[in-house]
């Protein structure tokens, strides 16, 4: 089975967002900062406002913004948002017991919110540019 990426990209996304939460960002600058198509991003946009995360306007002026604060927002939540129907098959007999996995598993994940993912990746950026500074990428030439 293919993975799709779309709650990688849903992340990033929301991170985005929560960095200036009160401002309408539009989907062509979100998709700039991100390396992203444009329309990844939309499709994004539909899938976490349908699930309430964001809102949503349309047009010249249009973009979305975060419907609740980062520490209301799990990785669950956001997973459900972005995967279709995960562990969900035709199958009568543990269609029950797999809707309960996933119910835990999204319960699990909505343990770790997106507060605490951006506190975290603010928390190490330093490290990884300082990182990046001690051990440059030097061309040899021969």
């Amino acid at each position: 089975m293919a993975k799709s990426g779309r709650f990688g990209l849903s992340l990033r996304i929301l991170m985005v967002l929560a960095a200036q939460p009160d401002t309408m960002q539009p989907s062509a600058v979100i998709a700039e900062k991100l390396a992203e198509s444009a329309v990844m991003v939309r499709r994004c946009f539909l899938r976490l406002h349908k699930r309430g995360l964001i809102d949503q306007r349309k047009g010249p002026n249009g973009g979305a913004k975060l419907k609740l604060p980062p520490k209301q927002i799990g990785l669950g939540d956001i997973y459900a948002a972005s995967e279709d129907n995960w562990l969900a098959l035709d199958e009568p007999a543990i269609a029950g017991l797999l809707r309960r996995a996933r119910q835990d598993g999204v319960m699990a994940m909505n343990e770790t919110t997106l507060a605490q993912v951006m506190k975290r990746i603010r928390k190490n950026a330093p490290v990884a540019k300082a990182a990046d500074v001690a051990s440059p990428k030097t061309k040899t030439t021969a």
